[in-house]
């Protein structure tokens, strides 16, 4: 298949193209700077010089592609609704990227999902998925999300693991690649109109804290970080990201796709795995 992909040059959507690249697809990836163009078409994916604003652009190649997946940014309501326009009447699929169903502040993105999955009315074969805190090291340009190695350099800078209040809030977690397989099941297996979770457990962020004291040499020990100071520091992601719970189950995509994760548990790949090489 001919795969057209926004966002190959993150995290996410890079690890989706070299995973699309390794099982014979053909990947259009539409990054926004020139050098990371070069360096995708060296990894074999057809670089799309452009940006979600590019309208007229990502139209032509989702029209010119078998599928779509939409890594990018989750809150652009102007390039999903564009992509879904692009796609309309063909029958083709479009793999939508979004996150959890959010705070006040962020429901435009639980818009775009509704109007995503209202593709399947109009012969799209239109899916959304969404991962919760995603670790390990990805295989696009971007090895690395955001959360776990902020959280890091946050341990770095004060000599001590920290964590936002107590740190007794808990997120679910996704191997990357485990993340990466749900995609490619979705794309080959998932009916119009389905939304999937990915999520493979979950811990407290004191637990993922500790991991990473332990990571760094500092131990297990961990310091409450207030979260008026967090907030001075990090702004709202402080809370959004780090200060709420986050919880959900993917029992819908183990059963309906037969999606089985196998990934290194969150807690061993902090305090072993990928992030060694953060420090």
């Amino acid at each position: 298949m001919r795969i057209f992909v926004t966002g190959a040059s993150g995290y996410i959507g890079g690890s989706i193209s070299a995973a699309l690249i390794n099982a014979g697809h053909s990947v259009v990836g539409l990054v926004r700077q020139a050098d990371k163009a070069s360096q995708l078409a060296l990894r074999g994916i057809q670089p799309l010089l452009g940006t979600l604003a590019d309208l007229a652009e990502i139209t032509k190649a989702a029209r010119a592609a078998d599928a779509v997946i939409n890594a990018a940014n989750a809150d652009d309501f102007l390039a999903a609704d564009t992509l879904m326009k692009a796609l309309a009447g063909s029958g083709k699929v479009l793999i939508h990227t979004s996150g959890f169903d959010p705070l006040p502040e962020r429901l435009l993105r639980v818009a775009i999902d509704r109007a995503v999955l209202m593709g399947a009315q109009q012969k799209i074969r239109s899916i959304v998925i969404r991962p919760s805190l995603i670790y390990g090291r990805g295989h696009g340009l971007n090895p690395h999300s955001i959360q776990l190695p902020r959280l890091i350099e946050l341990a770095r800078k004060y000599k001590i693991a920290r964590h936002v209040g107590r740190g007794l809030n808990v997120w679910s977690h996704v191997h990357i690649d485990d993340l990466v397989d749900l995609y490619l099941l979705a794309l080959d297996a998932a009916p119009p109109g389905s939304l999937f979770y990915a999520e493979n457990g979950e811990a407290s962020w004191k637990a993922m804290a500790s991991a990473v004291g332990r990571l760094l040499g500092f131990g297990a020990e961990t310091r409450d970080w207030p979260i008026e100071e967090a907030v001075r520091e990090w702004g709202p992601s402080a809370i959004t990201s780090y200060g709420s719970n986050s919880r959900v189950s993917a029992l819908k995509a183990r059963k309906m796709l037969g999606w089985a994760p196998k990934g290194r548990t969150l807690l061993d790949d902090i305090e072993a795995g990928s992030y060694a090489e953060v420090l």
